[in-house]
């Protein structure tokens, strides 16, 4: 796979974009892509990579990127790569630069097409999983992992046989056993979604459906994927359904040998938002944090904090955004102490997404702007979550700009 070496300039440009499948219905729904192109002071923001769409590069990454334990970073795109359904790469850090490699190309047919929204799950091993929303069949749970320096690409699991579910777009998570979790966002025994679980067998890996979404009060449709606590129960959201149709957060617990669903929270599309898209994490004190995509005081959606409160569940806005749609669509990300980082979509003073911070306190929340997209050399309309390095350092993905207008890798030192 070609490699190239990039410096970390700090550039600024334009726009471009594309969809697909149910991906292109859930953008559509919430308003993509704003125009605004407006000269912005690059300060601590760099441009990592800069994607072209050409030869096996890779174009559009929805998904942010994560780290492993030597600080490679990998991640995903939706589109480009030799057959243009997406890409697997890898950037690792050379000194002042980073060096890029696909690990990866999707063909569109057995192996998957379009990944999507969530993050790739890594293993201690180096082995990293993921879904694409696409490929021969509705999607598939996949694994790329080295062999004698050679990346080769597995196919764990081939979704829309039978009642499995379909388009699972929002990646996998693993517990402390082994296995991993995910969604799909259509499909299943009543056509709303599942959540799935991935148990590895000594004759491989072995995907079993633990929830059919009903589209009722339960939700429907989880874009998300979901957060696993240390008891091993399982978390996330749905864009759709619940009493009031805005959305829930839910609960999965072992209960003997399967599940049993437990709604914590149904948003009432007000001061506390509506539309959750993007799913959940924990805090070791069993604090669920997310955000909505759009609704709050200000209508352009909510961080919020859910904690427990007897035997029900209190939900504290901890920030509303403004405008309309545009706010947070991804899971947000927890550092050590307790501060939360993460993307609007199309917020930030030029409507085309911003970086940002929440810092806890004793008089509440501190909201801190770290960057605001231009949509040019920059990037713009981030997607993915964000990713930490050991010094604080944030790393994420912007799915248009950049010097190719194919979206870009960034990077924001404090």
């Amino acid at each position: 796979m070609p490699q190239s070496q990039v410096e970390r300039p700090m550039k600024c440009t334009a726009l471009a974009g594309c969809t697909r499948g149910l991906l292109f219905i859930l953008i559509a729904a919430f308003g993509l892509f704003g125009s605004a192109l407006q000269p912005l002071q690059c300060q601590t923001y760099q441009v990592i990579h800069n994607f072209t769409g050409v030869g096996t590069d890779g174009a559009t990454p929805y998904s942010g990127p994560a780290f492993d334990r030597f600080g490679n970073l990998y991640g995903t795109t939706y589109l480009g790569g030799g057959f243009g359904d997406g890409i697997v790469y890898q950037l690792s850090p050379q000194g002042s630069a980073w060096t890029f490699s696909t690990l990866h190309n999707f063909t569109g047919g057995g192996d998957g097409a379009g990944p999507a929204f969530g993050s790739l799950a890594i293993r201690r091993n180096g082995a990293l999983f993921g879904t694409t929303e696409g490929g021969a069949n509705f999607g598939t749970a996949f694994k790329v992992r080295s062999h004698a320096g050679v990346w080769q690409e597995t196919v764990v699991h081939r979704f829309g046989v039978g009642a499995d579910g379909a388009q699972p777009i929002g990646g996998v998570v693993f517990d402390s056993a082994g296995n991993f979790y995910g969604t799909t966002s259509l499909g299943g025994t009543l056509g709303n979604g599942t959540v799935f679980q991935g148990t590895h067998t000594r004759h491989g890996w072995v995907e079993s459906v633990i929830y059919n979404f009903t589209g009722g009060n339960d939700g429907a449709s989880p874009p998300a994927g979901v957060s696993v606590d240390a008891q091993g129960n399982v978390y996330g959201t749905t864009s759709f359904g619940g009493v009031n149709g805005f959305g829930v957060v839910y609960e999965l617990l072992r209960s003997g040998s399967g599940w049993t669903q437990t709604v914590l929270y149904s948003f009432q599309g007000e001061n506390d938002g509506e539309y959750p898209v993007g799913g959940v994490v924990l805090d070791q004190a069993g604090n669920i944090y997310g955000a909505t995509f759009a609704g709050g005081v200000n209508g352009g959606g909510i961080v919020y904090k859910l904690s427990p409160s007897g035997k029900n569940w209190a939900l504290t806005t901890l920030y509303s955004f403004t405008g309309g749609f545009g706010g947070p669509y991804n899971k947000l990300t927890l550092d050590a102490q307790g501060n939360i980082y993460s993307t609007t979509n199309a917020e930030g003073a030029f409507g085309l997404g911003s970086v940002f911070k929440l810092t806890p306190g004793d008089g509440g929340w501190t909201y801190t702007d770290l960057y605001d997209f231009t949509g040019g050399g920059d990037g713009g309309s981030p997607y993915g979550s964000v990713a930490l390095d050991a010094k604080g350092n944030i790393f994420g993905t912007a799915v248009v700009g950049g010097s190719n207008n194919q979206g870009v890798v960034f990077e924001i030192t404090p």
